[in-house]
């Protein structure tokens, strides 16, 4: 059985931390790019960063560059989303998505999701 089980979401202050984590299992996990994605009530599911099946190449959004760090442990296997000086305007439900690319993806082609940690953060 297929599964990707996202944790570490919580809530806290503005300019504060969360470490999100994506533990995958049932699939060839070094097969897959892996993809953060977030939906906030009321907007359309956006995508926060990926990473290539091999570790190698990140992707950030621009309003998460310089902010958030993906990286992954094609052991474990679990990606990770670092995620520092949170604004208000991070919060949402944050999903992890596998992709059967080397690389990321648009949103459709995903295959396989998570049921999302969700990340608030306070003013």
């Amino acid at each position: 059985e297929v599964q990707l089980v996202e944790s570490g979401g919580g809530s806290v202050p503005a300019g504060g931390s969360l470490r999100l984590s994506c533990a995958a299992s049932g699939f060839t996990f070094d097969d897959y790019a892996i993809g953060w994605f977030r939906q906030a009530p009321g907007k359309e599911r956006e995508g926060v960063s990926c990473i290539s099946s091999d570790g190698r190449t990140p992707y950030y959004a621009d309003s998460v560059k310089g902010r958030f760090t993906i990286s992954r442990d094609n052991d474990s296997p679990t990606v990770y989303l670092q995620m520092n000086s949170l604004k208000p305007g991070d919060t949402a439900l944050y999903l992890c998505a596998a992709v059967r690319h080397y690389y990321c993806s648009p949103i459709p082609v995903y295959e396989y999701w998570g049921q999302g940690t969700q990340g608030t953060v306070s003013s």
